[in-house]
């Protein structure tokens, strides 16, 4: 999509600020700008209207006639109908049955569904702390058993073993048998998918579904699919009983578009969001947060918890020790930043999650080139020496050219990076270890801030 309905609603938020007051007449051209911004993002039309008609009634009444700022009041109402339409706050995954409590992916194949489960898996083991268990029951496409086994692995979860010569229903029993077993909280059970919606897929969930009895039963959308996401998702939740929704490949151009329609059609909750390629590239579905972005006011929390949790602490704290005792901050201190903000998802990720006024100055900047700049410094460092690395004042000509080969750069490439080194140890002893944690201790402390005036979530 050309123009995403995160940026149309950005510029019709600044328009609305701007009015004095609202009258019938300038709400009417507003939710008409509105009402083309939300089909333009493929956002069913019965949702459509349903949007435009709850916010016009609380736009003409006394709501926004009494108050003292018309035009904020009437971002707050397009913001909490939002927020509304895709199912008001965080709806918790459901783990309340005798272990093992099993949870049945469903969706279409290419929807992001054997990736979404060992998303999954992780937040269950890191988050929720529970021993998991998948399966594929993909017994259809010739690589999905394979692949759930090689990401299930990078999740730190187990992977019970299944052949395309069994059949779904089978390898279900059985994997819930070995779950019962070896005392498994959760068995997540990664079912197959088709490129359409056909009576066989759907007979051979509903059976799956009946045996298995799971306590969820997540639809796995793909955001980027707009008005065929909601086809689906109406095919989907006719045949099984839906509890919740996992929207994949929001950080797309069409974010918005299947958010807004999927929980009214369907009538489950979104309960994540996949927000990347990334095994840990998972969110928990909040409803306000992500009505935030869409109107470009940014997520400053997710983008705060995405750096803190990125962040080593512990790391920190060792660095900032060793800086202040003036051990000096080396080529090793200066790999280990920039793999922190590998971790943190790159810079695209973070940008991503700013307010739309910041994320436009941001925008000048060139992402891939920076991205790759990151990754051509890490190049770079890798091809020094143990030495060179604690001791970069050895770096003269003739290193730098055997560096430079190494990596496959020029030699100028090699004395910017060493430039830009020299600029952050500068920077580290001005701040000698005691700024550096009070920063990381600053954004920490920023979690506790939802809520408060001021801040846009």
């Amino acid at each position: 999509m050309a123009s995403s309905l995160s940026d149309k609603l950005s510029r019709l938020v600044k328009e609305i600020r701007g009015q004095a007051r609202i009258t019938e007449s300038n709400v009417a051209d507003m939710l008409r700008e509105v009402r083309m911004a939300l089909l333009e993002a493929d956002v069913a039309l019965p949702v459509v209207r349903d949007f435009i008609a709850r916010v016009k009634e609380k736009a003409l009444g006394q709501e926004v006639l009494g108050s003292l700022s018309p035009g904020q009041a009437m971002v707050g109402i397009v913001n909490r109908e939002l927020a509304a339409t895709m199912g008001d706050g965080v709806s918790d995954i459901n783990l309340a049955a005798q272990p093992p409590a099993v949870i049945l992916m469903a969706g279409l194949q290419g929807s992001g569904k054997t990736t979404s489960t060992a998303k999954l898996a992780k937040y269950l083991i890191e988050k929720r702390k529970k021993k998991v268990l998948t399966v594929s029951g993909d017994v259809y496409r010739p690589a999905a058993i394979e692949q759930l086994k090689t990401v299930t692995q990078q999740a730190g979860a187990e992977w019970f073993p299944s052949t395309p010569d069994q059949k779904p229903l089978d390898i279900g029993l059985a994997a819930l048998d070995y779950a019962r077993k070896h005392y498994f909280d959760v068995l997540l059970v990664d079912t197959a998918g088709r490129l359409a919606i056909d009576d066989v897929l759907m007979r051979e969930l509903k059976d799956l579904h009946q045996a298995l009895n799971p306590v969820e039963t997540l639809f796995v959308v793909d955001a980027m699919q707009g008005q065929d996401a909601i086809n689906t998702a109406r095919a989907f939740s006719a045949t099984l009983p839906l509890t919740g929704i996992i929207l994949t490949k929001t950080d797309g151009d069409s974010r918005g578009g299947a958010a807004l329609s999927v929980r009214q059609v369907t009538g489950a909750p979104i309960k994540f969001s996949g927000t990347s390629e990334k095994i840990d590239g998972l969110e928990v579905f909040d409803a306000q947060r992500h009505a935030g972005r869409i109107l470009g006011m940014g997520d400053i929390l997710a983008l705060v918890e995405q750096v803190t949790s990125g962040v080593d602490l512990q790391a920190a704290q060792q660095l900032a020790a060793k800086v202040k005792s003036g051990a000096g901050f080396d080529l090793n201190d200066f790999l280990a930043q920039i793999q922190q903000m590998k971790q943190m998802g790159g810079l695209s990720s973070l940008m991503d999650k700013l307010p739309a006024a910041m994320a436009a100055k941001a925008g000048q900047v060139d992402m891939d080139r920076a991205e790759k700049d990151i990754r051509r410094k890490e190049g770079i460092i890798h091809s020094m020496t143990p030495l060179e690395r604690r001791k970069p004042e050895l770096i003269k000509a003739t290193r730098k050219r055997r560096i430079a080969t190494g990596a496959g750069v020029h030699v100028q490439e090699v004395n910017r990076m060493l430039k830009e080194f020299e600029q952050m140890q500068d920077m580290m002893k001005k701040m000698k270890g005691g700024g550096m944690m009070k920063m990381m201790k600053r954004m920490a402390a920023m979690k506790g801030m939802k809520g408060m005036p001021g801040m846009p979530f």
